[in-house]
């Protein structure tokens, strides 16, 4: 430590605190274990420089390899709110204004993907609090650092969202085949069983997730249609057709017989899982809204950290300084 400064070493302490606990926490550990007592705002500014640095290091899009690649992939891709705060900018000639008081609070979709192998509990994640065209070039970067090339099998999941859909289509070509989140599919069912099955809503539930795992959809949807809601009925109160045109809309997305064939999973949620422990554990936490530009760092750190990046970029750090 010296004036006015940290040492690499002493930053990247601050830096793994910060990156795990709210910043005042992170104080009360740097007091703990090394005995310094540094401001919270140092903790935070120093943690935010290094997330900011890891966000350079991103790719912001790469060009599919020519390679053959390896022989599979399944990739999962999902969003989530994240909460941020802006406040109104200063306008010219303004008097003094508390911007405190103009702050507005809202929710970031911050976009999360992640490719593996089969087998393999090593994967490679992306993000980007960006629109959709971000997260699509974040997704095909993903792949291809998970090994993807042009005879790469890849088994896309999701929630069915178009966006994810058309990213899928976008940026990882015919090789991709999209499988819609098949438990996400069962809340649909689980809703509209309310109208069709009340009686027996888990016999019936059981009955229409076997034909489904059997690529029968067109029996499900033929079960619901009488009992389809009157066209004028709102649709928040009309679940059995919101659940009909779900699956119908989709129809193409449904191997589920192909995937539990190929031992593939058809559920995505290691990457809902994934946004609890790598995003939301640390930016979601009680009282904490972020600007929309620090919320961007630490979605880097946390994704830098998650992908075991964390050694080489501390290694770049000490060779710089020395």
């Amino acid at each position: 430590m010296e004036c006015r400064g940290c040492s690499a070493a002493l930053q990247r302490a601050i830096t793994d605190f910060g990156a795990d606990d709210a910043f005042a926490g992170a104080a009360g550990k740097l007091k703990e274990h090394y005995g310094i007592d540094l401001a919270v705002s140092t903790i935070r500014v120093i943690t935010e420089k290094h997330g900011e640095a890891m966000r350079g290091r991103q790719s912001q899009g790469s060009a599919w390899p020519d390679r053959a690649g390896v022989a599979a992939l399944i990739t999962e891709m999902d969003g989530s709110l994240l909460p941020v705060v802006e406040t109104a900018e200063p306008v010219r000639g303004e008097g003094a204004v508390d911007r405190r008081t103009t702050r507005q609070l809202r929710w970031k979709e911050t976009r999360l993907c992640l490719a593996h192998e089969p087998g393999s509990v090593s994967p490679v994640f992306a993000a980007t609090t960006g629109g959709v065209e971000q997260a699509g070039a974040q997704w095909r970067h993903c792949g291809i650092a998970a090994g993807a090339g042009s005879r790469t099998r890849i088994h896309a999941l999701g929630d069915g969202a178009c966006w994810i859909t058309d990213q899928m289509e976008l940026q990882l070509g015919t090789q991709a085949r999209y499988l819609v989140d098949f438990y996400h599919l069962c809340d649909y069912l689980w809703a509209a069983a309310d109208a069709v099955a009340a009686s027996d809503k888990q016999g019936w539930m059981e009955a229409k997730k076997t034909l489904l795992k059997q690529n029968r959809w067109r029996e499900v949807l033929k079960d619901l249609e009488p009992f389809l809601e009157p066209a004028d009925t709102a649709d928040d109160d009309a679940p059995v057709r919101a659940c009909h045109r779900y699956i119908d809309n989709r129809s193409n997305c449904l191997d589920y017989q192909g995937a539990l064939a190929k031992d593939l999973p058809i559920g995505s949620g290691e990457i809902e899982s994934a946004h609890r422990y790598i995003l939301q554990n640390r930016l979601k936490i009680a009282g904490a809204w972020w600007t929309l530009n620090n919320l961007a760092k630490m979605v880097a750190l946390r994704v830098a950290r998650a992908n075991r990046g964390w050694e080489d970029y501390w290694s770049e750090i000490g060779r710089q300084a020395a």
